[in-house]
């Protein structure tokens, strides 16, 4: 709160539906007067440290739901929504989209619930039910990416299990036949038939495939560790107020994986080395054991306050541009949005240069620049000549921000930079020559006598 005035009159305002009080109610109750309560729940003040103390005191009020409950996940989230081409006619400028939400938080979460059910980036196809994977990621993006009560626990934790021993695997397997009662057991791959890892509660044995790699087998381990973290787990479950059950599991496994990767990079020391390496991944994943791509998702939760790392987002990319993991973090980035990720991008000649680390620096239409990081990924193997699954998963943060990275170093961030989109059908760049489709909501143009750059010419504004 020391870092930006929180405006959360829609909070305040749900909380005093609830109980059922008037305004003047409430207001008696917390020391305050009618009309200052009446501009809280209007945003037309900020909610004090003060005031947020009364509430949590006199109404037993769980301040987390401030930032879980903002209309349509806060406006970074409604602003991408907006970015539509379908919107492209409509100029909404940053204040209307504040007042919008602070006047009508209750029709912004409408429209952000109808446009995620009817179509929008990564939404279900019209007449189905809301993607559950969409809602989940709505979530996430309204923590950041970060759950703070997770890692305070998991830190603790991975503190205890580096006292009792150095070899994190064998700490950690001792913890779960001591105070679990559950071995740890490496099967052959034919045994367990194309299952990685199983948790046999007759047997009292956690189950591992050969085909795992070593860090693979430590997060399965910090993932069965996590029912240590059960009542935060299931408080933000809880919190998140799911209808479909697909999608509160879904969450359930997002928020266990996020506990297993806090315990084998626990918040502080990662952050510690994070900048003392400028945030060399290499190292980074050679010093805690872990792969490339749990290092990647770890950086994109580095939302502390008072410690904060770079504001990265993530997206884990196949061969035919599908994006099978995004996260946005604290980056504010439109490229997170991407149904399909722009051709130009060197995220795709990663999978041609598997052993190298391939970074560019981006321009959006917006002028925003972007460094983007990537490398090709394998999942741990199965049997020689079963088919091998690739990703890249591509690291990026605002050009501004990068200029100190590892991975960064002898870039001319004042130079040229790719100029990119969001997809074809988001892209308005005219003469771009990698284009395949025209954006949608413009008209098609041809013209038999000329040809330009691209096939697809199209009407402007």
């Amino acid at each position: 709160m020391a870092e930006r005035k929180l405006f959360a009159g829609h909070a305040v305002r749900r909380l005093r539906r609830g109980l059922a009080l008037t305004q003047a109610a409430m207001a008696e109750s917390l020391g305050v007067s009618a009309s200052y309560l009446n501009l809280v729940e209007r945003n037309q003040r900020p909610l004090s440290a003060t005031l947020m103390l009364s509430l949590a005191e006199t109404f037993d009020f769980d301040p987390r739901s401030l930032s879980a409950g903002e209309p349509g996940g806060g406006e970074e989230a409604m602003r991408r929504r907006l970015a539509d081409p379908l919107f492209a006619d409509i100029e909404i400028d940053r204040s209307e989209l504040t007042e919008w939400l602070a006047g009508a938080p209750g029709g912004a979460e409408a429209f952000a619930r109808a446009y995620d059910r009817l179509g929008g980036a990564g939404a279900a196809t019209p007449g189905e039910g809301e993607d559950p994977g969409a809602a989940v990621r709505r979530e996430v993006e309204r923590w950041r990416n970060h759950f703070a009560d997770l890692d305070a626990t998991a830190e603790a934790l991975a503190d205890g299990l580096r006292i009792a021993s150095s070899d994190v695997f064998g700490a950690m397997a001792e913890r779960l036949r001591v105070k679990h009662q559950l071995s740890i057991r490496v099967l052959p791959i034919e045994v367990l038939a194309g299952i990685r890892t199983r948790l046999d509660l007759h047997a009292r044995q956690l189950q591992l495939s050969e085909a795992l790699d070593p860090p693979s087998r430590v997060f399965a381990l910090a993932r069965q560790l996590a029912g240590e973290a059960r009542a935060e787990i299931d408080a933000l479950v809880r919190g998140a107020g799911f209808a479909d059950r697909v999608a509160e599991r879904l969450y359930r496994r997002h928020l266990t994986g996020y506990f297993a990767a806090a315990v084998m990079m626990p918040y502080a020391r990662f952050l510690r080395a994070c900048e003392a390496t400028g945030y060399d991944l290499e190292l980074l994943r050679r010093r805690f054991g872990a792969s490339a791509e749990q290092v990647a998702h770890r950086l994109t939760t580095l939302q502390r306050v008072g410690a904060r790392g770079l504001p990265f987002f993530m997206l884990r990319i196949d061969r035919a541009g599908q994006v099978s993991k995004r996260f946005a973090g604290a980056s504010g980035s439109p490229l997170v949005e991407s149904t399909v990720p722009c051709p130009l991008l060197d995220a795709y000649a990663a999978f041609a240069r598997p052993d190298e680390r391939i970074v560019q620096l981006v321009e959006l239409e917006d002028g925003s620049r972007w460094f983007t990081s990537s490398r090709c990924v394998a999942p741990p193997g199965g049997w020689a000549g079963a088919v091998r699954a690739r990703f890249v998963v591509t690291l990026g943060l605002a050009a501004s921000a990068a200029t100190g990275l590892a991975a960064a170093r002898g870039l001319d961030f004042g130079g040229e930079a790719v100029p990119v989109g969001l997809g074809c059908r988001a892209c308005t760049r005219a003469d771009c020559p990698q284009r395949s489709a025209p954006p949608a909501g413009r008209a098609m143009l041809v013209n038999e006598r000329e040809a330009g750059a691209s096939p697809f010419g199209f009407a402007g504004d």
